[in-house]
């Protein structure tokens, strides 16, 4: 079922309210949770909604507070992030961050000891609309599900990169995992008794599979690096970049005491005005996207996309037409509305 957009704004906001979480906070996490939604990120949007409620109710996730600056240079900050929802630690930081990089040309925020940050790339536009690149990438601490290419015991999290860019026409914004696929995926397709689109999990044996049930037989299975089996070398390589530039940069990660379910963050700005300029930017990028664009189709019937440009298609769609949730979504969030007395949406 489809849903007015301004709808599922409000009902998301009324049970974070309700829950007690504060104003400001219930807002930001609203807001970014449904934007997940909106560009697609079925996994990372409102299907979130049910789980973060949980952390709320059971002390997981603070309610109330600010982070502690733990280090302050003009560039270069370390927050603690104190567990407080992801989406507003991050929305504060990009606020500091832009408005430094706008008289220095950069600002780089690193969060530890932030609850979940939900969709990396419902941040980007924020960004890119004011001709601002964005990187952002985070690790999760406190879980692991990804081997090391070559190994079968979990060392990482799917620790997703991130980079929003603008142009004179459409942000291209770049939002994927350093592993095959994720946690969120594995976990609805096991749940729902489904395969995976190819082989991008292994079981405990070493050997590759499409089948998440892996994940939760013994011996427990692992997600693949991004690469798969054959040049999963890649992905591992760059799940150990995350690592540097959250948990190492923070001096907070997976070698201290587990605290649940959070993440540590890396933000950075860049303002192109301080480089070549922004109009100087946008013209070599316009050209490089306009060349992907002409490049012939390998498919027939098909086009090149850029990435992020299907999610902004979806996006203006979605606030036309309605929403469309994933099936799972709304009768996960029923059982909380009831216990919170909040009014359900209708559906268009």
């Amino acid at each position: 079922m489809k849903y007015k957009v301004e709808d599922l704004r409000v009902f998301a906001e009324s049970l974070f309210l309700a829950s007690g979480l504060e104003a400001d906070k219930s807002k930001a996490v609203s807001d970014i949770l449904i934007e997940g939604d909106l560009l697609g990120h079925t996994t990372h949007g409102l299907g979130l909604l049910a789980p973060y409620l949980t952390e709320l109710a059971s002390g997981k996730m603070s309610k109330n507070g600010l982070p502690e600056v733990l280090s302050d240079f003009p560039a270069a900050m370390v927050w603690d992030g104190k567990r407080l929802p992801g989406p507003w630690l991050v929305l504060r930081a990009m606020e500091v961050a832009i408005e430094r990089a706008k008289q220095q040309g950069t600002c780089t925020v690193v969060i530890k000891r932030s609850h979940h940050i939900a969709c990396l790339a419902a941040y980007h536009q924020r960004a890119t609309q004011q001709g601002m690149l964005i990187a952002l990438h985070c690790s999760d601490p406190n879980s692991s599900s990804v081997a090391p290419f070559g190994g079968l015991d979990p060392v990482f999290t799917p620790n997703p990169v991130s980079f929003g860019m603008p142009s004179s026409k459409q942000p291209i914004m770049v939002d994927v995992s350093t592993s095959a696929t994720t946690n969120g995926m594995t976990n609805r397709l096991f749940n729902e008794k489904k395969l995976l689109p190819a082989a991008w999990v292994m079981d405990g044996h070493g050997k590759a599979s499409a089948d998440p049930a892996v994940l939760f037989a013994e011996p427990k299975g692992t997600i693949l690096p991004l690469g798969g089996m054959d040049s999963g070398h890649k992905g591992y390589g760059l799940s150990l970049m995350v690592e540097a530039m959250t948990g190492g940069l923070a001096g907070h990660g997976r070698a201290d005491p587990l605290e649940g379910w959070g993440a540590t963050v890396f933000l950075q700005i860049i303002d192109p005005q301080a480089f070549a300029g922004l109009k100087a930017f946008e013209r070599q990028m316009d050209h490089v996207m306009a060349r992907c664009k002409s490049s012939k189709p390998a498919q027939q019937g098909e086009t090149v996309r850029l990435p992020g440009e299907r999610g902004l298609q979806h996006q203006a769609l979605s606030q036309q037409q309605g929403l469309q949730l994933y099936p799972s979504i709304m009768p996960a969030l029923s059982a909380w509305a009831e216990k919170l007395q909040v009014s359900l949406p209708q559906a268009v």
